[in-house]
C-alpha cells in the first residue's frame, strides 16, 4: 500500500484545514464538553483550532493529506495564542467548563517537556475518511521530524480511543487529566529515536 502524501498546509488554506478538524472534532469529548449546543461547537471551534495550533500554518508544519486529514504541529519555540484561547473560552465556553476548563489547562501546562520539542495541538480525520491509515500517515511525518530535531514529540489525547493509535507510533502516557465533570485527557510523549 502506498503512504499518503503528506504536504505542508499553505496560510491561504489555512481555512479548508480548519474545516477538516472541526468535522473531525465534532464528537471529540473534550470539545463537546466545552460546546455541547452544535450551534456554539460549530460557531466557536474554527477560533478554537487557529487560536491553538494556528502559528502552525505560518512555520510549515500545518500537515495535510488532501484536505481529508490535518494535524497543526507547534516545532520547539512555537506557542499556541494563550491569550485569544481565553478569551474564546470566556465568552462561548459552557458554564459547565468554567470551573474545570482552568484547572485542565494548567495540569495540561505541567506535563508539557520542559525543554524543546514539538507538540501537538490538533490532529483529525474527516470521519467519512476514518480508518484509512491517515492518522498514522500523518504521525509517521512528524515522527521524523522529531527524530531529525533529536526532541520529543508531545500531544494531549482529548479522546480514549485514540491513545492505542499514538502508542503505536510511540507515544507513552504521563498521566491522566480530569477535574470534576471533564472529560479524561491523556498527556504523551515520544521520545525521539
Amino acid at each position: 500500500m502506498t503512504e499518503p502524501l503528506v504536504e505542508s498546509a499553505t496560510p491561504a488554506e489555512q481555512d479548508a484545514v480548519v474545516a477538516t478538524l472541526t468535522l473531525a472534532f465534532a464528537t471529540d469529548p473534550a470539545t463537546r464538553w466545552t460546546w455541547p449546543e452544535p450551534k456554539m461547537f460549530l460557531a466557536a471551534f474554527p477560533r478554537f483550532a487557529v487560536a491553538f495550533g494556528g502559528a502552525a500554518f505560518a512555520r510549515g508544519t500545518a500537515h495535510r493529506i488532501g484536505f481529508a486529514a490535518a494535524a497543526l504541529w507547534l516545532p520547539p519555540g512555537a506557542g499556541s495564542d494563550d491569550a485569544a484561547i481565553m478569551t474564546l473560552m470566556m465568552e462561548t465556553a459552557h458554564e459547565q467548563t468554567a470551573a474545570d476548563g482552568p484547572k485542565v489547562m494548567q495540569a495540561m501546562e505541567s506535563f508539557h517537556p520542559k525543554g524543546p520539542h514539538w507538540y501537538l495541538p490538533l490532529i483529525g480525520i474527516d470521519p467519512a475518511r476514518q480508518g484509512e491509515g491517515l492518522g498514522g500517515a500523518l504521525l509517521r511525518h512528524a515522527a521524523a521530524l522529531s527524530d531529525r530535531d533529536g526532541v520529543p514529540a508531545y500531544l494531549e489525547s482529548s479522546n480514549p480511543r485514540n491513545i492505542s493509535l499514538y502508542r503505536r507510533h510511540g507515544f507513552e502516557p504521563l498521566g491522566e487529566i480530569q477535574f470534576g465533570n471533564s472529560p479524561l485527557f491523556t498527556p504523551m510523549v515520544r521520545k525521539p529515536r
